[in-house]
């Protein structure tokens, strides 16, 4: 909306105050309700809109909450424009998990005829009506995150655009339009509600979206104030004064806030690190010799190892990432990125593997790469598990040692002569790691594929975002000196040759002179315009800020252009030192990531098999000694067998903390991105990616050597000690 807009707005109310009837009111063009709702509903992602609907469904209920709760949850849905109703919330809270236990429950006792998983259905609907009671807090919360991330640079918009245009409204719908959801979306309700009438004025509506931030970004809410202050100011000098404070004021609290954070981070993550790497895995060294005692007739093998991964797999992970989010929540206003591709939509096309046949680019999805990798390995690794439903029993408890007394599969009766239970062999332990590797290397191959194109842009982009600011400041010299600015983006590009800002200096110059672009066009035009190949907001804002500069002469042009070269640097040093403040925390999380959790992970499992291993053999031994009805008595050996029972076997163990290692790596990458760069998504996928696939890789050589070496030590160890034993 221009100046021209703004007048002709205010002429139709004038007109329309005074009875004029000639003059039509015209309407902003600037924004409108469905216009709003269209960007609401583009941006706010589906299961947000199945939250909405479920809420409503469950009014029926009619759970009124306290007066004081009630605030509370519209103020959380006010933030995160859910369309609900606290009696809404309350509702789902109860009916939700209501259905969670019984179709969960009913399910899970049809499949597996265990009362212990009803019991665990029950136990988890009952958390969940706590969770669900406060679920639109919890999305306040990351939406918070998501907002704070962006509000450094939404400042910087709105005083880079204040500095030449002393205009409110037009400075904050030019932070809307160069910011990404889901602050832009907030200041497209700020504008809206003065569009519908809500607010009168800009500066009324503003304030009123300011207080929803008191609690937790003052910092935020002063420099608006003082943006808000500069419009009152009749001297220059200390209006451009009060505009650059408040950009201080941003970068400086922000500064000392996340100082404060990286200090308060160690306990946090220490307890993160015992509670989701270091106790779960060590626990299992005990595990073999608990799990020996507890099998029986009715609780097999087979059902404790799903207890075992109920317990991992699910139960943990949950409790370790409700804990990380948490964590997150915490983390004060920031500077991070955003994904490009959801800002500039041609870029979308990157997040495919792209293959280009002549001038034909063929896109490829890397789910069906993941899927070609993933499913042959779990096949493989979870055969030894099918084999038992595939050959005759007979065949199946008569199988032969394939190498040192090993079998492949090793399935038996059990100790009841009542089932067939396995696989206990070396063979199937050693093929359920390809079962692990194929679901890491899916999931790690899929995130790495869909950002690794994005990605490469984006620091691409960010490196000349780094140069920009001296390209801004030899602009801003060349057009001070009274060079044209169609000139002075050439002499800037001669001088910065060989650098990524001047390639971009160069491609507006070559714009103007070879095709007859004038400068707008050389740096917007959708098809060869510089930004183009450069898709940054930073860099389009401040060419938006310099073609409007430029029409009020050349000496505003000029400290326009020297004034954001400054605020660019001063943003980046204070994005420098963030990182510093936080790198020894991040180190300490990444090397448990990378290297500590699946080296831990693999030589315990690789320990595991080896006592599965030991107590099998033993029980054996006991088995073939003297019974008590040839001895008189029962033997040592007869009763310590009896009492070991049948024991879990270790290819279920290692499918179990396999997985466990998989999910842990996660949820891990998601807590290290969240710390080091806020709410940025395509950075999360993209360390995913890179974690997941090397993370698992060594997970899996570790455990298939360890789980080698070891079981053939101890067989050579037992067999030892059974001629001794045989000789004495």
């Amino acid at each position: 909306m221009g100046e021209e807009d703004i007048i002709e707005k205010y002429k139709a109310r004038i007109a329309t105050e005074l009875g004029e009837s000639r003059l039509t009111p015209v309407r902003s063009k600037k924004l409108t309700t469905d216009q709003y709702n269209k960007f609401k509903h583009e941006f706010l992602p589906k299961n947000l809109s199945y939250y909405e609907q479920a809420c409503r469904f469950s009014e029926f209920l009619r759970l009124r909450p306290s007066p004081k709760e009630d605030v509370e949850l519209q103020e959380s849905i006010n933030i995160t424009h859910l369309g609900v109703t606290p009696t809404g919330v309350l509702s789902f809270a109860l009916v939700g998990p209501i259905i969670f236990m019984i179709l969960g429950g009913v399910l899970s006792f049809a499949i597996f005829q265990k009362m212990g998983f009803v019991i665990y259905f029950m136990l988890m609907g009952v958390i969940l009506i706590f969770l669900f009671r406060k679920l639109p807090h919890f999305m306040a919360n990351s939406w918070r995150l998501k907002a704070s991330n962006q509000m450094v640079q939404c400042i910087f918009y709105v005083v880079t655009y204040m500095r030449h245009t002393s205009n409110l409204e037009n400075a904050i719908q030019f932070a809307a339009e160069h910011l990404s959801a889901p602050l832009s979306i907030d200041l497209r309700k700020v504008l809206w509600d003065v569009e519908t009438g809500k607010y009168d004025t800009i500066k009324m509506s503003l304030d009123a979206y300011l207080e929803s931030w008191r609690k937790w970004n003052l910092e935020f809410i002063e420099a608006f104030h003082l943006v808000e202050s500069s419009l009152l100011e009749p001297s220059e000098d200390r209006r451009l004064a009060l505009l650059e404070k408040s950009l201080d004021v941003m970068l400086s609290e922000t500064y000392e806030k996340m100082l404060h954070y990286t200090h308060e981070l160690t306990s946090p993550i220490t307890i993160l690190v015992m509670l989701g790497i270091v106790l779960p895995v060590l626990g299992l060294v005990i595990l073999p010799m608990i799990t020996s005692f507890m099998t029986s007739k009715t609780m097999t093998p087979n059902a404790l190892a799903l207890y075992l991964a109920v317990l991992y797999d699910v139960t943990l992970p949950i409790i370790v990432y409700v804990f990380g989010r948490i964590v997150l929540t915490k983390r004060p206003t920031g500077y991070g990125e955003s994904d490009i591709s959801s800002e500039f939509p041609e870029y979308e096309k990157y997040k495919n593997i792209i293959v280009k046949i002549g001038s034909y680019e063929l896109k490829i999805n890397p789910l069906w790469i993941s899927l070609m990798i993933a499913i042959p390995l779990i096949i493989i690794g979870l055969y030894p598990w099918v084999h038992r439903y595939v050959v005759p029993i007979n065949v199946l408890t008569a199988e032969k040692p394939f190498f040192m007394n090993f079998q492949l599969f090793g399935y038996k009766d059990n100790l009841y002569k009542t089932a067939i239970i396995g696989p206990y062999g070396l063979g199937a332990a050693l093929l359920s790691v390809l079962a692990v590797l194929g679901i890491g290397l899916g999931f790690g191959i899929y995130f790495q594929l869909r950002s690794k194109n994005v990605i490469k842009i984006r620091n691409e982009t960010k490196q000349l975002e780094n140069e920009f600011a001296s390209g801004l400041f030899q602009l801003g010299n060349r057009i001070g000196d009274g060079i044209p600015t169609e000139i002075a983006f050439q002499n800037v590009a001669e001088i910065m040759k060989d650098t990524r800002s001047g390639t971009f200096f160069t491609i507006v110059a070559k714009n103007v002179s070879n095709l007859g672009m004038s400068v707008r066009e050389a740096i917007f035009n959708k098809k060869n315009g510089a930004l183009v190949f450069f898709p940054s907001n930073v860099i389009k804002s401040s060419m938006k800020v310099l073609i409007e500069s430029a029409k009020r002469g050349p000496e505003i042009a000029s400290r326009t252009m020297l004034t954001v070269a400054e605020y660019i640097k001063e943003i980046h040093r204070v994005n420098e030192r963030l990182q510093d403040l936080m790198a020894e925390v991040i180190s300490s999380l990444k090397q448990q990531i990378s290297f500590m959790a699946p080296v831990i992970s693999g030589i315990v499992i690789g320990i595991t098999s080896m006592i599965v291993n030991i107590l099998g053999q033993l029980r054996e031994v006991g088995k073939s000694l003297p019974t008590a009805s040839t001895t008189g008595g029962a033997s040592g050996w007869e009763t310590f067998a009896s009492m070991l029972g049948d024991g879990v076997p270790a290819y279920f163990f290692q499918l179990v903390v396999g997985i466990y290692v998989v999910e842990i790596v996660y949820i891990m990458t998601v807590l290290v991105n969240g710390i080091e760069n806020g709410s940025d998504k395509l950075s999360e996928n993209y360390l995913k990616g890179q974690n997941l696939v090397k993370s698992t890789l060594l997970y899996c050589f570790i455990t298939f050597a360890v789980i080698l070496i070891f079981n053939i030590l101890a067989s050579t160890i037992l067999s030892a000690s059974r001629i001794v034993g045989t000789g004495t």
